[in-house]
């Protein structure tokens, strides 16, 4: 097989996971909602602010989801 070959069946698959991905969760076509506690944002901050407060008894505190945060140690806004 050549390399367009290969390139081609790669970018075929990406593109058609992607709309399969879009219909089946965006489109919903096999029905159901969106969960209010994916769409509403204030839930998001006021859960996001309960883990952040959860006491820790090892160390110094942490993020309960570095990912998508970034930075490991959390500091207090007031320092």
């Amino acid at each position: 097989m050549s390399a367009a070959k290969i390139i081609g069946a790669i970018a075929g698959s990406v593109t058609i996971s992607y709309v399969c991905h879009t219909l089946i969760s965006d489109k919903k076509i096999f029905g159901g909602t969106t969960p209010k506690t994916v769409a509403d944002k204030e839930w998001w901050e006021a859960t996001d602010k309960k883990f952040q407060a959860w006491p820790r008894t090892a160390g110094p505190p942490v993020v309960m989801n570095p990912i998508s945060r970034q930075n490991f140690i959390v500091k207090s806004p007031e320092s």
